[in-house]
């Protein structure tokens, strides 16, 4: 295990900022390595190495595979690679996407809480949905120490409010503050590597799961044996989904190693009912222009009736095609964080 201290930090929508002032406010002689998942879209490429190197004094870059994990460093997940730290090296990798991301916070983050037990310190900055949860959950487990910035002072506070409901938070702190508190955690005297009374079947699972994320192979490595096996299947592959408990916090992962909260899964599914919808939509419109098509060649062919029979058919599919697009119209994505807003709006007094 690592004995050194290890930062892992996981973010999203409206964390440059937070990660500007980290930069700015770290030390040149920062003793612990920093290592960062921000969500960045596969297909554009990242600067974020570059824009925090000039915030700071410290060198952040895109760490190769396999490069050594060494204190004073700032690594950033490159875009569309998994970012694990094991056996004091960096690892990148395209394993199965969690989350809908890759790279993903909480596979950052159950790494490292394997590989720097109790010397690893999570922090959840400003994000959507709730990643992160999952990892800092699993940096608990194994002794480590869990970071989140105030809600109130992050501009997407779903992250970090999904954090401080489902896990024991040891710190809440502004983004204006983090880098002091940084400081003075890893100025304190590095312990031994510790486990906080994990029972030996969730210690396989995680370290399984850190496996999946690294190499794949979801099914033959046992995902089936994690929770329940659920009615519900994979957005991203189709594959069966198996439910994992994690204290009061409920994830799913799939057989070919798909990963998903339950608030990332209803967006995810509520998603594809529009693109179902779509497809229907197309398949209706294509059955109508075609029968009409057929209808015009009979009519010029002198069957007038069965002409018709073929125009009062494609009707029948315009009218349908009217009712899918009227779904497709009301169709929203949706999310614990709309839900609870819109649960809470009808909860208010109306006002006169």
């Amino acid at each position: 295990m690592e004995t050194q201290r290890v930062i892992v930090i996981g973010t999203s929508a409206g964390g440059m900022q937070p990660l500007l002032e980290l930069a700015a406010g770290l030390p040149a002689d920062f003793p612990a390595a920093v290592c960062i998942v921000m969500h960045i879209p596969a297909y554009i490429p990242s600067f974020l190495p570059n824009i925090l190197g000039r915030a700071g004094p410290l060198s952040a870059v895109h760490p190769a595979n396999g490069d050594p994990i060494l204190p004073g460093r700032i690594y950033c997940a490159p875009p569309d690679q998994h970012l694990l730290i094991e056996n004091g090296r960096l690892n990148l990798t395209r394993g199965p996407k969690e989350n809908r991301m890759r790279p993903a916070v909480d596979t950052l983050f159950r790494s490292a809480a394997y590989s720097a037990g109790s010397n690893v310190i999570g922090v959840v900055l400003s994000g959507l949905l709730d990643d992160g949860t999952s990892g800092l959950w699993a940096i608990k487990q194994f002794g480590g120490t869990t970071v989140v910035q105030d809600p109130r002072d992050a501009q997407f506070d779903s992250m970090p409010a999904s954090a401080l409901n489902q896990v024991q938070i040891d710190h809440v702190v502004t983004a204006r503050h983090l880098a002091a508190l940084l400081v003075q955690l890893v100025a304190e005297p590095v312990q031994a590597p510790r486990e906080a009374g994990m029972n030996e079947q969730v210690r396989k699972r995680l370290i399984t799961e850190i496996s999946i994320a690294s190499g794949g192979h979801a099914f033959k490595k046992g995902v089936m044996t994690f929770g329940k096996v659920t009615p519900q299947t994979c957005p991203e592959c189709g594959g069966v989904l198996v439910q994992i408990q994690e204290g009061g916090f409920t994830r799913y992962r799939c057989h070919t190693g798909h990963a998903y909260t339950g608030d990332t899964l209803l967006v995810s599914v509520t998603e594809a009912i529009e693109d179902k919808l779509w497809a229907t939509l197309r398949a209706l419109e294509e059955a109508s222009m075609l029968l009409e098509n057929t209808g015009q060649e009979f009519e010029a062919a002198g069957n007038a009736r069965l002409a018709g029979e073929y125009r009062r058919r494609a009707k029948e599919m315009e009218a349908r095609s009217a009712l899918i697009f009227e779904n497709v119209a009301r169709n929203r994505s949706l999310s614990v964080e709309q839900l609870e807003y819109e649960a809470s709006q009808k909860e208010s007094p109306q006002s006169d």
